[in-house]
């Protein structure tokens, strides 16, 4: 009887030790699947604006300085300017995935984040609506969700093509347009591969700056002999300025047919330079602005 009573005990205890595992696993799932969702950190404020565009912003747990856009995006974490990211700062939020442009840095720090385990993919910017449709499928692809992606983008694509038809109806002539980056104290001019560059050619005008790439700052001789027609800016910049009126004061200006009309257009610089979802809006406005 007691080898009776130990062997059941021990059958007992064999299926105990059998089911612990078991048990141990099934508690163990809700954790794991946790961790599979992806914990996102996004570098660019376009970036952002696609997890906002997929509906994936839960998945957000960090972004950088230049997300402003949903004003949601404001509110979330901040680990620094694009520029000048910290591996701690990054890492402080862990996350597992890391979507940002090639215009972000330092490469060091991000060679550490891969080094750390985090999944870093840099989107190629070359101011052409490809890099939208980059941005779109690396965010899908960063928080698995890349069905909606592939429908964010049809109808981002669909948007894309009617703003280009809008442009292509007009028959009225290129109007040579000037960009005026005036953020900080000395007012830069946008030469050849820049996004306002990009941006001008998309809706309808032509660069009034040629023979230099890049921005650089601009002598009143020289703004006199692009004479644009128009000067295009960001809101921001005119509120660094002090407004419109201070704008146009800048001596510099009153050499340019623009001034004559007090032709300004100014948007957003996220919409008008970030090459983001909503680049076919900006395309659209500067187009009905410049005319």
């Amino acid at each position: 009887m007691a080898r009776i009573g130990a062997a059941t005990a021990g059958a007992r205890g064999g299926r105990g030790m059998k089911r612990r595992p078991f048990l141990l696993a099934a508690a163990a799932l809700p954790l794991a699947r946790a961790q599979a969702v992806p914990r996102l950190v996004t570098i660019g404020g376009a970036i952002t604006e696609v997890v906002y565009a997929l509906g994936a912003q839960e998945q957000l747990v960090g972004t950088d300085t230049t997300s402003l856009y949903p004003p949601a995006a404001q509110r979330t974490a901040k680990v620094g300017y694009m520029r000048q990211l910290s591996a701690e700062g990054v890492l402080a939020l862990r996350p597992n995935a890391l979507v940002a442009t090639t215009e972000a840095g330092p490469p060091v720090v991000l060679d550490q984040l891969r080094s750390a385990g985090v999944q870093v993919e840099r989107v190629r910017a070359d101011h052409t609506w490809a890099e939208v449709q980059r941005k779109v499928q690396a965010v899908g692809r960063a928080c698995a969700r890349e069905a909606g992606a592939r429908e964010l983008q049809q109808r981002l694509d669909s948007e894309w093509n009617a703003a280009l038809a809008e442009v292509a109806r007009s028959n009225r002539a290129r109007p040579r347009v000037l960009f005026i980056l005036s953020h900080g104290a000395s007012p830069q001019v946008a030469g050849g591969h820049t996004a306002a560059h990009a941006l001008i050619g998309f809706a309808g005008g032509t660069n009034a700056i040629a023979g230099f790439d890049g921005y650089r700052p601009l002598t009143a001789e020289a703004m006199a002999a692009a004479a644009p027609d128009v000067i295009l800016t960001t809101t921001q910049g005119i509120e660094a300025q002090g407004g419109e009126q201070k704008f146009w004061s800048r001596p510099e200006l009153a050499l340019t047919p623009a001034f004559a009309r007090k032709a300004l257009v100014s948007l957003d610089a996220l919409l008008l330079l970030g090459f983001g979802p909503r680049l076919p809006q900006a395309v659209g406005e500067v187009h009905r602005r410049i005319a």
